[in-house]
């Protein structure tokens, strides 16, 4: 099995829920702003993700106002 097939910790998480907090914003706001199911932002703030299409990481961050850093950040187990 590769890396990419692993189910285990991807060893990245998802700040979403502080930056959603931090800024005021529900999930279904952002959701509503960034064109992304209110299902599919849960599954990356729950980091449960297993990837992400950059346009939509460059939308979140538009949307929060943060850069991809501030967003995802290195969990090693």
């Amino acid at each position: 099995m590769t890396p990419a097939e692993d189910e285990g910790p991807t060893g990245v998480h998802c700040r979403l829920d502080e930056l959603l907090v931090e800024r005021g914003m529900t999930l279904t706001r952002l959701s509503e702003i960034v064109g992304v199911s209110v299902v599919n932002l849960s599954v990356l703030k729950n980091d449960r993700a297993k990837a992400i299409r950059y346009s939509t990481l460059a939308a979140i961050c538009r949307a929060l106002d943060c850069e991809i850093g501030d967003l995802l950040v290195r969990a090693d187990p």
